[in-house]
């Protein structure tokens, strides 16, 4: 099984997923406020096979969603990365975290860390962010970010309407040069 990344930062451990994540993910994954804006809730055989599609991202790409992990106490609060699969609007980091971690500034502190990761280390010249229109709170994760609404955009073999916001390597580097 090849080496997968993990990053940390103050709060979070970010690692590839894994089975053992099952029990949080589907609890997400089936809360309607958590997939108000990511399909709709799902079961927890839908969730397994989403865990596999993370994991299988890692091996088949280098790259996928980490699983986020609250430093404190050591559970799973939500996936948060890198993500591009076919026909996808451009190369995104995304996040979705479980409601009981809203509110916290887990979201952008797991962004920033896979932001520097898309662009030291896989190289990415931009990154989007895919986002609900009516999603005020990720739009203010991304406007944390330094991301601005880039245009509209729909996601392959969905009927959504979703706004693509994002920026480019050499916004990052300017805005954390600020930091």
């Amino acid at each position: 099984m090849p080496e997968f990344p993990v990053l940390e930062t103050e709060r979070l451990i970010l690692r590839c997923p894994e089975e053992a994540d099952l029990d949080g993910f589907a609890a997400m994954m089936a809360d309607p406020e958590a997939m108000r804006f990511m399909g709709g809730v799902v079961s927890r055989t839908v969730a397994w096979r989403t865990i596999a599609t993370l994991a299988g991202a890692w091996a088949i790409g280098g790259f996928g969603m980490f699983s986020v992990i609250e430093k404190a106490s050591g559970r799973w609060i939500g996936r948060v990365g890198p993500w591009r699969p076919e026909g996808w609007p451009g190369p995104e980091v995304g996040w979705s975290l479980a409601p009981s971690a809203w509110g916290r500034g887990y979201a952008t502190e797991a962004a920033q860390a896979c932001l520097d990761f898309a662009f030291d280390r896989l190289g990415w010249d931009e990154v989007i962010h895919v986002i609900d229109p009516a999603n005020g709170p990720s739009q203010a994760v991304a406007a944390r970010l330094g991301s601005h609404y880039l245009r509209p955009g729909r996601l392959p073999d969905l009927d959504l309407d979703l706004d693509v916001w994002g920026q480019s390597r050499a916004e990052w580097r300017a805005e954390a040069a600020k930091r």
